[in-house]
């Protein structure tokens, strides 16, 4: 092949760069905007949006053609009536059925939106309820085994006969065989139940709505017997979900009569909308429900179908809840008649939550009926259980909390006067006072919090401790403020109350929830009092190990308060309570969250031999617990943790203390290797810094300590596993080495980045998956090479002797088949060398002498720079000669740049390459 002699063409960089600037373009504001809204559609866009297709098929015109305004086309999601449905509708039963769906669905939302979100549903206390009141002794169910008489040839009877005939198989129900189920664990119990309500389901689907009954009816009787009493709060919660499904059935099935191929019930419809057929199946369903002669079941069943009074009379519901109340009278067990009374409000809050009077007066009601807790027939049954007051009296907080929630809802602070009133009559009873603090808001119970403290001070401690009412009222005061004239007062009576407790879970539940009042309204001495007086208490026997949970609240809450951290560790007692937590796992949870609050909250870096003494401390304990086991996740984590830490430490100009500090941190933090890229980062950054601050004075002592600086990050580069975060660190520590003029140290590193190239493998790991390193490596030898231009040769070597060393490397190194990575490589040499030659190159840095003025053009140095330039050619004429056919069409688009202006030199290309063309 003949030999052309090549050389770059002369820059002029500054006429580029100006060519290459963006022309500016004036602005003229007009009505056009790109995010107005759009005003304007075509006819036919137009004129299918003042049509609609009604539910007979025909069309009518309901709006004007002007399409001056837009409806956003995805709004009339929210309004019920897709038109999709609705037109599917027209010919398909089943799609009016879907229609009337989302028509339900939205019913049900507008419902439930009566109560606003500040409510909190029964479904977040459920879970609560089921997991507490739990029991291991044997439980029993009583299932109906009635026979099937009356079912045969009911097709063919009249409908008086077909009345009687379904009140006679109550009556079967109520009468016949009945089978009981013995020595079930709770778990089989929970399975049996569920089961039920699976059966109740299947019948329901089958029109089976007479067996569907008597499964409810069954499952309410359930609901009289209190045999193993500790659990019959979670019995009440699965019962409760059964008849929750029977009532949404019974009401769906009475609201789909009211809907046909012409109607839909409105949303907020009145007894007039609904037709014949659905009162009369109404009616139908409350006589069947008045036909249960036992009074529990009665009053359940009716209780879950209220809703469907909606269908009969505007005044239904209203007439219905005072005489559902007045019918618990009837329940003698106070502890089934209380939970009675909790479903009640539920469904009334559900259905009617404005009747507050209701709610109140089944509030007075259990009030009155209060007394019998004492009397001698529930002793006696708690005898026979063995069941002793103070675990007995626990079973009635979450029917009464709920009722008192109910009545609390947007109260008056009135009602709350009345309510203390009524406790105070009844000599201030502990759980009804308990219930007043957790339902009420907490801003009325903080403005009384003396007169609270005084009921709890006379309150009778049998079967309900004052430490509960306490915490209670602390729970309130964390989220409202006292007057500030009683604050000290009533941390006084608290804590007198709290640091009396002998047993240390007693004492730590109550004292969690004080701490968070004490780190509001007062200082360190105070937060100070309290953690020494729970190390007291907690120390004992290890108590602490018990009670990690609530330690770690007393933490957050105290990190929360204290953002200044000076003043924090200045808290005497704030380390040895940090010594609690012996249990590994829970150290380092407890360290995170110090660690994210400062990270949160430390607005100006520090030097603080406190603060820093602190939390090198609590870093070390997070770094140490990294192990084989430990999670990418958790890692990234930690690294996160502490890195935000080293970045907000700064000593000013004191760089050789700030040096110090990062070769300390090296030590304890080797095991991460985030942390440690951090540390060079920030080394590298001080490097810099020292060198503009001391610019001029002392120029030995700042070259002796950048040196120091950069020999930390050569040390530290080779213990990093990634090999790509090792080649970027040695180019970022080598532009460092030669912006401080240290030029022999730049070397080094650019030499460890060439010798690292052949170890770079085919595929990396990137977030978990492995992909090929080729385009990554590409991306770091492009900066590799801009970063050569301005490198100087060193004068004990060749000329250019880094760019043959890197040129070398990346010959020997083993490229895949088909791969245009290296000839994209070698490009960017060609586009290096090029710069090379110019007389004077692009950029420099300041006070390093850059080949251009080294050499000043010397015709040697362009010589050899053009032996390069041929070599470099050669290679990549040899890859376009290996090219496809299909692809030979690359010298006709060299051909075809050529008569380019600017780019004549490309013909001398094209005669280099003896590809032929297709013809």
């Amino acid at each position: 092949m003949a030999v052309f002699p090549w050389h770059s063409r002369n820059r002029n960089y500054k006429a580029e760069f100006a060519s290459c600037r963006l022309e500016a373009v004036p602005l003229e504001f007009g009505d056009y905007h790109p995010l107005k809204p759009i005003t304007k559609f075509s006819s036919q866009v137009t004129e299918s949006k003042t049509k609609k297709v009604n539910r007979k098929g025909s069309t009518s015109s309901t709006s004007s053609s002007s399409s001056s305004s837009v409806v956003d086309p995805l709004s009339s999601v929210l309004d019920g009536t897709d038109p999709l449905s609705m037109f599917a509708a027209t010919a398909d039963p089943a799609a009016l059925a879907a229609a009337m769906d989302s028509s339900r669905r939205k019913r049900d939302r507008d419902d439930n939106s009566v109560v606003g979100s500040d409510f909190e549903p029964w479904t977040n206390k459920r879970g609560e309820i089921l997991a507490r009141y739990t029991t291991t002794e044997k439980l029993s169910i009583n299932l109906f085994m009635g026979s099937e008489k009356g079912k045969a040839g009911t097709a063919t009877l009249a409908m008086s006969e077909k009345v009687r005939t379904r009140l006679e198989e109550l009556d079967d129900f109520e009468e016949g065989s009945q089978k009981e189920l013995l020595n079930l664990t709770q778990q089989d119990y929970v399975n049996r139940i569920e089961e039920l309500n699976q059966s109740l389901k299947d019948a329901w689907a089958s029109d089976q709505k007479v067996k569907a009954l008597k499964i409810v009816i069954q499952c309410s009787k359930l609901l009289s017997d209190t045999s193993v009493i500790q659990f019959y709060p979670s019995k009440f919660v699965l019962i409760t979900d059964i008849l929750d499904t029977f009532g949404k059935l019974v009401y769906e099935r009475i609201f789909s009569m009211c809907v046909d191929s012409r109607s839909v019930l409105p949303d907020h419809f009145s007894p007039e909308n609904a037709n014949d057929t659905a009162k009369e199946t109404c009616l139908n369903w409350f006589f069947k429900i008045a036909s249960i002669r036992e009074l529990i079941p009665r009053f359940y069943v009716e209780a879950s179908i209220l809703k469907c009074n909606k269908f009969l009379s505007k005044t239904g519901i209203s007439e219905c809840l005072p005489r559902l109340t007045c019918m618990i009278r009837g329940i003698g067990d106070p502890l089934v008649s209380v939970y009675a009374r909790a479903y009640l409000c539920r469904v009334g809050m559900e259905v009617a939550p404005h009747l507050k009077e209701t709610l109140n007066k089944n509030f007075f009601d259990f009030l009155l009926t209060f007394k019998q807790i004492h009397g001698d027939t529930v002793q006696n049954q708690l005898v026979v259980q063995g069941v002793e007051l103070p675990s007995y009296l626990p079973l009635y907080p979450p029917a009464m909390d709920w009722i008192f929630q109910c009545i609390s809802y947007h109260a008056p602070e009135a009602l709350l006067t009345e309510m203390m009133e009524r406790c105070k009559k009844l000599g201030n009873n502990a759980l009804l006072l308990n219930s007043v603090m957790s339902a009420f808001r907490a801003e009325f119970i903080a403005t009384r919090s003396m007169d609270f403290i005084g009921m709890i001070k006379e309150c009778d401690e049998s079967g309900f401790p004052k430490h509960l009412l306490f915490r209670s009222l602390g729970l309130n005061l964390a989220l409202a403020d006292p007057p500030e004239s009683d604050r000290l007062q009533i941390l006084n009576e608290a804590w007198k109350v709290i640091t009396k407790l002998k047993n240390p879970q007693d004492y730590i539940n109550c004292a969690e929830v004080w701490v968070e009042y004490t780190c509001k309204h007062f200082t360190k001495r105070e937060v100070n009092t309290v953690l020494a007086d729970v190390i007291k208490h907690m120390t004992p026997d290890r108590a602490f190990e018990d009670s990690y949970p609530q330690l770690q609240l007393i933490i957050k809450k105290v990190i929360a308060h204290f953002h200044d951290f000076s003043v924090l560790f200045s808290v005497e007692k704030f380390l040895p309570f940090l010594d609690m937590f012996q249990k590994e796992s829970v150290r380092v949870e407890v360290c995170k969250c110090i660690m994210d609050a400062f990270i949160k909250h430390q607005q100006e870096p520090t030097k603080d031999p406190v603060i820093l003494n602190a939390l090198l401390h609590v870093c070390k304990t997070m770094h140490d617990s990294v192990n084989a086991l430990t999670l990418e996740d958790e890692k990234r984590m930690l690294s996160y943790l502490i890195n935000g830490f080293i970045k907000m430490v700064s000593f000013g100009r004191d760089f050789e203390q700030q040096l110090s500090f990062y070769v300390e941190s090296r030590s304890m933090f080797c095991n991460l290797e985030p942390v440690l890229v951090q540390l060079i980062h920030s080394v590298n950054r001080l490097a810099m810094e020292t060198r503009k601050v001391m610019k001029g004075n002392h120029s030995r002592k700042t070259a002796a300590f950048v040196r120091a600086c950069v020999a930390y990050c050569f040390i530290t580069i080779p213990s990093l596993a990634g090999i790509f975060t090792r080649l970027n660190l040695y180019l970022h520590s080598g532009q460092v080495a030669l912006a401080n003029q240290c030029l022999s140290q730049a070397d080094a590193f650019f030499k460890a980045a060439i010798s690292l190239v052949p170890e770079v493998p085919k595929m990396i790991n990137i977030d978990g998956k492995m992909r090929p390193s080729e385009s990554f490596l590409l991306e770091f030898l492009c900066n590799f090479f801009s970063t050569l231009l301005i490198v100087p040769d060193h004068p004990e070597h060749g000329v250019l002797f880094l760019v043959r060393e890197l040129l070398n490397v990346i010959q020997d190194y083993t490229w895949e088949d088909n791969s245009d990575e290296k000839i994209r490589i070698y490009t960017c040499v060609l586009h290096l060398l090029s710069a090379m030659s110019q007389e004077t190159y692009l950029y420099h840095i300041d006070k390093v002498d850059s080949n251009d003025s080294l050499y000043g053009g010397d015709s040697k140095f362009l010589a050899e720079n053009n032996k390069l330039c041929e070599t470099v050619m050669a290679q990549i004429l040899e890859h376009l000669k290996t090219l496809a056919k299909d692809e030979v069409k690359t010298l006709e688009y060299i051909k075809k740049q050529s008569k380019q202006p600017d780019m004549t030199h490309l013909t001398e290309l094209a005669l280099r390459l003896p590809l032929q063309t297709r013809t």
